[in-house]
């Protein structure tokens, strides 16, 4: 059997099925926005077995892109949770047929308590459809199972009207990264977004040495602060040079390395700094990526340390 090709036939099948429903699509889709945007309260997706695992999705992306929404499962509905709908609220229930028993239980609840209501669905003529201010029509051709009757090809194209009401509000509000960040506070953009210097440097425990240091003190100093550098400081605390364990093993090269030398033989003399802690973690990994190197030293305009940026925790807090 080739199920290369199998698959290829149900990715067209669906493809198809969306290419179509753009060509249709009329102006109901505009009513649907402006309705779902002069919205004062919340936008409420409902429906049952596939069609809710839809909406619910659904309402994790309006969410997330800047719309209040939950979705509330029609039998939970009958049973008390009617009253998290509002009379300020939006509705939009899906269901295929239109004639889900338990999603058009609630119907006239819905319409009892004054809530505009977007229905999602094959037939206008349905309970659902006749129920609804706006009805998005969401009639496939073909079903992508090969007997025409699982939830494919209808289920898919519902999601991609979802999408698409979504990113229209998206665009209506001028949503930004920003404010997608901000619901996001946890993920790679909101990390990239919100994410300070100050967040995750050390501050404790620095490896330093003074400038009248030996060498020998240094890779003590390297061992203990497990950060594969020494900062080398004056007496006022600021940075004048640094010395990585690849300094060290040059040095071990030459024929008159001593580990009575003064550490500053082998240092690197004004190196990079970065006197700005509040800046954004991932500004920072640029510089850091830019310069090749893996440790950035924070400090004041003095040049007084405050601490230290390495690459390693950058890479482990998932700074990109």
């Amino acid at each position: 059997m080739n199920y290369k090709k199998i698959a290829q036939e149900t990715l067209n099948i669906e493809a198809q099925t969306l290419l179509q429903a753009s060509k249709n699509m009329g102006d109901v889709f505009d009513k649907a926005v402006e309705m779902v945007l002069a919205c004062k309260g919340k936008l409420v997706i409902t429906g049952v077995g596939k069609s809710g695992l839809i909406g619910a999705k659904m309402a994790a992306t309006f969410a997330s892109t800047g719309t209040p929404s939950f979705f509330l499962h029609p039998t939970e509905a009958l049973h008390g949770d009617l009253g998290m709908i509002s009379k300020d609220d939006v509705v939009i229930a899906i269901s295929y047929s239109g004639e889900s028993e338990e999603l058009s239980s609630i119907l006239p609840h819905i319409r009892r308590f004054g809530t505009p209501l977007i229905g999602m669905t094959r037939d206008k003529n349905s309970t659902l459809g006749r129920f609804s201010d706006v009805v998005i029509d969401v009639i496939v051709e073909k079903e992508a199972c090969p007997l025409d009757i699982a939830p494919t090809s209808s289920t898919t194209l519902t999601l991609a009207l979802g999408d698409a009401l979504a990113v229209c509000l998206m665009k209506a509000r001028n949503f930004q990264k920003s404010d997608f960040a901000s619901f996001h506070p946890g993920g790679a953009l909101g990390k990239k977004l919100f994410v300070k210097v100050s967040d995750l440097m050390k501050t404790d425990n620095l490896p330093i040495v003074f400038k009248d240091a030996k060498v020998k003190e240094a890779i003590v100093k390297i061992s203990e602060g497990r950060l594969g550098t020494v900062l080398v400081a004056d007496e006022n605390n600021c940075l004048i040079a640094l010395v990585s364990d690849g300094d060290i093993r040059r040095a071990l090269l030459q024929d008159d390395f001593s580990l009575e030398e003064n550490v500053l033989k082998y240092a690197t003399q004004n190196p990079r700094t970065l006197d700005d802690e509040n800046i954004l973690a991932s500004e920072a990994l640029v510089t850091i990526e830019k310069m090749k190197i893996q440790l950035l030293v924070v400090t004041d305009k003095n040049k007084k340390i405050k601490g230290v940026l390495h690459i390693h925790t950058l890479i482990e807090k998932g700074i990109s």
